[in-house]
């Protein structure tokens, strides 16, 4: 399955989606947070394919003005064709502004989704794709009190071994693809800043 996943700025190169762009053949597109509501609709309905989304630090109209065709899974585990995907916005604390938590805040929403993920543990499944908007603690982060990544989620890939974890919220640009994954583990870290394309094997009979 070919995901879009997008983050924190908007990127011209959607102006214009030919057929045979690399954008041709789009299944699902995931966003990370901190985009305007227009740009998340917009996108939805050039592709015309489900989109799931993650509210960011900056992300004050989202609560109010959802994205058409977009859901919001913060501390959701969703199915999409076969992929198990859980979703968790918002950033560290730093100055009390929208969708800012703790440490102790980010465990209590992964202790919420923990039922849902123990049995997939038991069979032998893993998590497909975690959603966030920030990043895990010391894979991808920066040190100041806003960027600084959450030692829950390094906890959660120790333990639950997701395939991906995408996130936005540290903003560079990659003249390289390959710049944007650290591997932590069995887990691919992908920072989803602008946007970032790729291919994820799944059964579609989920």
């Amino acid at each position: 399955m070919k995901i879009l996943a997008v983050s924190d700025f908007m990127d011209p190169l959607f102006s214009t989606l030919d057929r045979g762009s690399p954008f041709d053949g789009v299944e699902l597109i995931l966003s990370c947070g901190d985009l305007p509501p227009e740009y998340l609709r917009s996108l939805a309905e050039a592709f015309r394919v489900p989109l799931y989304y993650v509210r960011g630090n900056h992300d004050r109209r989202l609560g109010i003005a959802v994205p058409g065709g977009g859901s919001c899974i913060h501390a959701q585990v969703v199915r999409h064709r076969g992929l198990a995907i859980l979703g968790l916005e918002g950033s560290r604390w730093y100055n009390g502004g929208p969708h800012q938590y703790s440490e102790a805040q980010m465990r209590g929403f992964f202790r919420q989704v923990r039922p849902v993920l123990r049995p997939l543990r038991r069979r032998g499944d893993r998590l497909d794709i975690v959603l966030a908007h920030a990043a895990p603690r010391h894979a991808g982060d920066a040190e100041d009190p806003c960027h600084r990544g959450f030692q829950t989620f390094r906890t959660m890939i120790d333990r639950y071994r997701p395939r991906y974890f995408i996130h936005g919220h540290i903003h560079r640009r990659f003249g390289d693809p390959a710049q944007r994954v650290i591997t932590v583990g069995d887990t691919r870290v992908i920072n989803a800043s602008g946007y970032h394309l790729l291919e994820v094997e799944h059964e579609a009979s989920g």
